[in-house]
Parts: C-alpha cells; structure tokens; sequence
C-alpha cells in the first residue's frame, strides 16, 4: 500500500467531503504522479490548497488513459463528469491534456487538520517514509 498526499481546491475537497464528488481526476501533458503510482486500497491524504490535511480516503478504483485527444476528453467528461463534478472551465483547460487518471474514493473521512510544511508546487504527492510529513502517524 502506498500514502499520497492530494492537494485539492476548496470547491472540490468540500464536494467529497459532501460526498457529491467520489471521482478525482488529474489530467495532465507529461506523465506524472499518480499516473502509474497509484492502486486500489492506497490512503489518500486530502489537503485543501494553501491549507491543511483535513481528510482521508481510500483508493477504490482507478482508471488511466494514455494518448488523449480533445475528443477522447470531451467522451471522458460526457461518462464520468456527474463523478467527478468538474464545469466547463475545468474540462476546456484540460482539452490539450495527454494524460488522464481516475481515482474513485471510499472511506472518505475528515482528519484532525494538520499543517504541513510543503515547499513545492506539486499538487500530487507520492508520500515516502522520509517525506511524509508526519501523516504516516494519522493513516493508523
């Protein structure tokens, strides 16, 4: 099992948390986390943007797609979008997007937040034992 660390905007953390939203999806142009990283029964940390870890969850599911097109993107929004609950801003930025990964959610429970100090701009995060910001403890 692996530990990741999911940085999500308000509008979304908040749509899991209310249950509305049980898809997380990333798009991406270069392959990278969690595409390939990534499997059923993985803990998921849930951190708001710019804010803190208030929420867990477990990989149900995951679905990934290699070499899209705007076409295959806009299929992806018409079959998973009551899933994912992303508008049309979301979906016309990622049109370009030659990588796609979805992550279906179970278990999903708020946390005591925790702050952490994370210094890069990645918004997935592959945690490992020396970089884990003490969440490892919170995943028990």
């Amino acid at each position: 099992m692996n530990y990741h660390l999911v940085i999500l905007k308000k509008q979304y953390l908040d749509l899991i948390l209310d249950g509305r939203k049980s898809v997380e999806s990333r798009f991406t142009k270069t392959r990278c986390a969690p595409f390939g990283q990534i499997s059923i029964g993985d803990k998921l940390f849930l951190k708001q943007s710019s804010g803190a870890v208030c929420a867990a969850a477990v990989v149900q599911a995951v679905e990934q797609f290699e070499n899209l097109s705007p076409r295959k993107i806009s299929q992806l929004k018409q079959k998973y979008n009551s899933l994912i609950c992303g508008g049309d801003e979301y979906w016309q930025e990622k049109r370009d997007c030659g990588f796609g990964i979805l992550v279906w959610l179970k278990d999903v429970k708020p946390i005591e937040p925790v702050r952490i100090d994370k210094k890069d701009w990645r918004a997935w995060v592959v945690l490992t034992e020396a970089q884990n910001y003490g969440l490892l403890k919170k995943a028990k």
